[in-house]
């Protein structure tokens, strides 16, 4: 099982571990170039996985930069031993991505499985997360209106094609910066589908297990385990406002002797009620021409509706693409949003939450 197989894809078998048990079926799954990669030449590319190597670690993994016959690739290697449901999300990664073909969706090369290992080997993406980027510096002209739209665009295309256009009506359940991955040129790809699960569109679904992150799930999800394809609409929502402001989700804010108990709530407020973009969008925006800040609102305005408390007053994801793509600079045609509930991010308030609340002042 050490030997590297290359480029015979995956074709219909079974894939078991090292004592004969079935992991996943693989019918009907032939992908080119996925290969099955052996540990140790994994282990050689990592220098066994030292931490010099290391570029990200999460609920899932850990994952290193290393070289594969020449080539640059980011390895995962799984927390599977931690949990059951993480031998789940490294199946759902095998199941899924080898079978997704899209600019905006990330590619995986292959795996490895051998005793209690279960690793996955990505294509490397030279800028790392969109989290990194939208919360770090942002200087040296690198978001600039124009490349930040561009992003917003792509990853709204990724969405659309995994609900609509994959053949597999995937529903991500977990998309946040730090699931969006940047290429050499900023190209924006959606990444980590652990937690996804392919079902019929246009349908709601029951959770067995609620997984995704706090402040990019839905009040239907996170307190029923609801999901549908207007759960990932809300999570774009979330994130397109963190992308335009550079503020958070899971934070509080104080304008005016005002108390804001999420992003969203705030922006609805800045937007509809104070009409002051500069307050929330991110410096390094504030200075763009009047056409692009018609635009940026419009973005602000979009967001809003995608985060909308109840699923059928949001947008699909395809009608958010659509709004985005027009080219008028605003849109007069869209709805106003509902005021977002008094909560902080899709949980009730409490005293111990808002205990553990960071707290922005703004004046």
């Amino acid at each position: 099982m050490d030997a590297d197989t290359r480029g015979k894809g995956v074709e219909s078998s079974t894939i078991r571990d090292d004592d004969g048990h079935e992991l996943i079926s693989t019918q009907g799954f032939t992908v080119a170039e996925f290969s099955l990669f052996g540990l140790s030449l994994l282990a050689k590319a990592t220098r066994n996985f030292s931490r010099e190597y290391k570029i990200g670690e999460g609920g899932f993994g850990r994952v290193y930069m290393g070289r594969v016959h020449g080539n640059p690739v980011a390895i995962k290697r799984c927390f599977v031993e931690s949990s059951p449901v993480r031998l789940s999300d490294f199946e759902n990664e095998i199941k899924f991505i080898p079978r997704l073909q899209h600019r905006n969706i990330v590619k995986l090369q292959g795996y490895c499985i051998q005793g209690k290992e279960r690793i996955l080997v990505y294509e490397y993406m030279q800028k790392k997360s969109l989290g990194k980027f939208i919360f770090g510096q942002r200087n040296g002209g690198s978001l600039c209106w124009d490349r930040l739209f561009t992003i917003i665009l792509g990853i709204a295309q990724g969405v659309v094609y995994l609900h609509l256009h994959s053949g597999l009506d995937i529903i991500h359940r977990d998309l946040k910066p730090s699931n969006i991955l940047l290429d050499s040129e900023m190209n924006p790809k959606i990444s980590d589908f652990g937690t996804a699960r392919a079902c019929p569109p246009g349908k709601s679904h029951k959770a067995a297990v609620i997984a995704g992150t706090h402040g990019y799930m839905a009040s239907e999800y996170s307190n029923k385990g609801v999901f549908s394809c207007k759960t990932d609409v809300f999570s774009f929502g979330s994130l397109l406002l963190e992308m335009l402001s550079g503020k958070r989700n899971c934070t509080s804010y104080w304008i005016r002797e005002r108390i804001y108990l999420s992003l969203h709530e705030y922006a609805w407020d800045i937007l509809f009620v104070d009409k002051a973009l500069e307050n929330l969008v991110h410096p390094s925006l504030s200075g763009e021409a009047p056409r692009r800040m018609k635009q940026i609102t419009k973005c602000v305005h979009i967001a809003l509706l995608c985060v909308q408390e109840d699923p059928t007053d949001r947008p699909s994801m395809w009608e958010v693409v659509l709004m985005l793509s027009s080219a008028a600079p605003d849109d007069a045609s869209m709805k106003t949003p509902k005021k977002p509930v008094r909560q902080y991010g899709s949980k009730p308030i409490s005293g111990d939450l808002l205990r553990d609340t960071i707290t922005v002042v703004l004046r």
